[in-house]
């Protein structure tokens, strides 16, 4: 005969209850707390490198415009842009996939389209508008932090 009988089993749960009750609240709330600063800390990263790379863009554009329509300044030139591209598809990194991608297109247009900036005839449409669509899926990243 065992030792331990369904009564003795059922006599130290009612004595013990308290403390299981204890233990299983103070486990769920360590693993929800765990997964909140988680989750907190991934959502700082995400705003900070949002905003430095909207910072970045208002770089790009003004690399863009002067290069354009002032080609004969040294504000805006093509090696500039390739820095300002270089770190914003760095700083995409922890930011959602479309802002990847967003990123990684505005990197191929201006490798296309960086060579015709001081060419008045030439249309810097494309690198505008991809720079425009970096920046609304920047902010719709940055919309949908919780």
């Amino acid at each position: 005969m065992s030792v331990y009988t369904k009564q003795w089993v059922k006599t130290q749960l009612q004595r013990y209850s308290v403390a299981l009750v204890s233990f299983f609240v103070a486990l769920a709330s360590l693993g929800y707390n765990t997964w909140r600063n988680e989750q907190t800390e991934a959502n700082r990263n995400v705003r900070a490198a949002g905003f430095e790379m909207i910072i970045a863009m208002t770089n790009l554009h003004e690399a863009v415009f002067l290069g354009h329509y002032s080609p004969n300044t040294t504000f805006g030139s093509e090696k500039k842009g390739w820095a300002v591209v270089l770190g914003l598809q760095d700083l995409s990194m922890v930011m959602s996939h479309r802002v990847q991608e967003a990123a990684t297109e505005l990197g191929q247009a201006w490798k296309e389209e960086s060579g015709n900036l001081g060419d008045p005839k030439a249309s810097i449409a494309r690198i505008d508008s991809t720079i425009d669509r970096l920046r609304y899926e920047i902010l719709m990243a940055l919309e949908a932090l919780d």
